[in-house]
């Protein structure tokens, strides 16, 4: 049987999506040859890429007047090329919300090219809440905000509406839920949590948004560049696009996002519906601010961490370890993770009440 797996990333994918890639890995398209060794500009790779594009246009809703994009780079590359192809190279200024430890990065990335103005930050309570209430001043380039924050296990449920170019970095909780693009100029994301395996970054951009910053953005770093050679510029990540193509063809056969919003709903509900009741777990993050994705616990008594790291170990659970900064236990629960799976979870919780209540 396969671990429940509720790795932070890279995380689960569908069974039959990895089915039909290792099969791509052998044959791919009946060429006799493998998806990893054919050209990139092949017409059999380039309809690959064309139709992962379509896809998440239409599980999004994407506007017209928008390209989705292939990078490299992960989204710590997002957070340079944001700031290149937003910021004005004379006077540039960009409004950014801390809320977690890659939002940070963002905004050290983006000092580098102008000034940075943290409108709301929750660093002095661990990153345990979203900050609302602020206000993004006047003569902003664009405002950043990152929608969910897996380390810390907390998420924005709505968007602030903004008097400049609107820049989110999705990358834990795209696919998860429906959002309006069109709120947005600019959405990035890893593929790794809900979309497909790590290599690939996507990109969806308003093209008008482009090539007023007054700067000699090298080519790799432009996003025009990769509009103009549609995602080609470089050889890009093969394996990752096609497996997000089959992730993305899986979610729409399903029911789309808003299927797997409500199945979401259902998983984050189970397992905090037990962490509140159960007394022997509490959650870290502020309640109203609570992921989906990334379910944060503790022990109330650690001197059972032990026992109950043997049981839910013996019940095939794997990755729930929290990261170092805020300890205890982590939960992810992307797309692809059953409920059953959150099920297993909640069972060795209650089992271990049992057993030292």
């Amino acid at each position: 049987m396969k671990a429940h797996n509720f790795s932070a990333g890279p995380c689960i994918l569908p069974p039959e999506v990895l089915r039909q890639a290792s099969e791509a890995v052998i044959n791919f398209d009946g060429l006799n040859l493998s998806l990893l060794e054919i050209s990139h500009r092949s017409k059999n790779f380039v309809a690959v890429v064309e139709k992962t594009q379509a896809l998440i246009k239409d599980l999004l809703d994407v506007p017209a007047g928008y390209s989705v994009l292939f990078v490299q780079g992960g989204a710590s590359l997002e957070f340079v090329m944001v700031a290149l192809n937003l910021m004005k190279k004379d006077g540039g200024k960009a409004a950014y919300t801390d809320t977690g430890a890659w939002a940070g990065k963002a905004i050290e990335e983006a000092k580098r090219q102008g000034e940075v103005v943290v409108v709301g930050s929750s660093k002095d309570k661990n990153y345990n809440f979203i900050p609302k209430g602020y206000e993004v001043p006047a003569g902003m380039d664009y405002f950043h905000c990152t929608s969910n924050n897996t380390i810390y296990g907390t998420q924005m449920k709505e968007f602030p509406k903004v008097d400049t170019l609107m820049v989110c970095d999705m990358s834990s909780d795209i696919m998860s839920r429906k959002v309006n693009v069109a709120d947005f100029d600019l959405i990035y994301a890893g593929a790794q949590k809900n979309m497909g395996p790590a290599g690939a970054t996507v990109v969806i951009v308003k093209d008008e948004i482009l090539g007023n910053t007054g700067r000699d953005i090298p080519a790799y770093l432009n996003y025009k560049t990769h509009i103009s050679k549609e995602s080609m510029f470089n050889t890009p990540p093969v394996f990752s696009i096609y497996v997000m193509m089959l992730t993305m063809q899986w979610l729409k056969d399903n029911g789309g996002v808003e299927w797997i919003e409500e199945v979401n709903r259902q998983k984050a509900e189970l397992i905090y519906n037990e962490i509140d009741r159960n007394p022997l777990f509490k959650g870290t993050a502020e309640v109203e601010d609570r992921s989906t994705m990334n379910a944060c616990f503790l022990l109330n008594d650690e001197s059972h961490t032990e026992t109950f790291n043997e049981m839910w170990k013996a019940a095939g659970v794997s990755g729930i370890n929290g990261h170092r900064s805020v300890g205890g236990y982590r939960a992810s629960m992307y797309n692809a993770l059953p409920l059953e799976s959150v099920q297993v979870l909640v069972d060795v919780m209650k089992e271990l009440e049992k057993k030292v209540g």
